[in-house]
């Protein structure tokens, strides 16, 4: 299933405030690519779940789950935008119904190979765009792009998007990831430019 926007205008008018188009695709990533073994790689869905316990999924059993394509544009904080990707995966609305939050749960952390971590909110992580991509453009990711899996939410800026991921923590109290605890914006909404940490308006982030 492919999963398009309605109404989505032409890609002049998609660009942010502050991004442009640049040539070829740029790939940015914080340290090194990890290597990734099928036999012990495991996702787990945690924190405030509703059973109280953690859920684990080994690699065939997570690669197996059912998956849906989404066409959606892709903008770095960094200001440059690739513009209509297809992305195929597992969309978190799967995830929500084999491992459900706690009632209450209103922030999500996604976790990533070396303790790397992004936050979200809630309805954010369950919006319509927002998948576990595995592949982009009918081909299976490359280890820089994220293989074997990223989250992709194409309406926040892209560290949002976190490659090599492990894991999703429900929180019912929003805690900062990585870049949010070094100065980047604790939402970020790039038509609000929403690149500091500094522009945070009362609410954006926790206390």
């Amino acid at each position: 299933m492919t999963v398009e926007l309605p109404g989505t205008p032409r890609e002049e008018n998609r660009l942010p405030p502050g991004q442009y188009v640049p040539r070829g695709r740029p790939v940015i990533h914080y340290g090194r690519v990890p290597t990734f073994r099928p036999e012990t790689w495991e996702f787990r869905v945690m924190g405030a779940t509703a059973s109280g316990e953690h859920h684990r999924f080994s690699w065939p059993e997570f690669s197996e789950l059912p998956r849906k394509t989404v066409l959606a544009d892709f903008h770095c904080v960094t200001k440059f935008s690739l513009m209509g990707n297809e992305w195929t995966g597992i969309p978190p609305s799967v995830l929500l119904d084999l491992a459900p939050p706690a009632p209450g749960v209103k922030h999500v952390l996604i976790w990533a190979e070396y303790g790397y971590s992004a936050n979200i909110r809630i309805n954010d992580f369950m919006a319509p765009d927002t998948l576990f991509a595995m592949e982009l453009d009918g081909k299976t990711l490359s280890p820089e792009r994220g293989y074997p899996l990223r989250i992709v939410v194409p309406h926040l800026y892209a560290w949002k998007s976190v490659k090599w991921v492990r894991g999703v923590e429900y929180m019912i109290d929003d805690r900062r990831g990585f870049w949010e605890e070094r100065g980047y914006h604790n939402i970020a909404d790039p038509w609000k430019e929403q690149r500091y940490s500094y522009q945070e308006e009362p609410g954006d982030g926790p206390p």
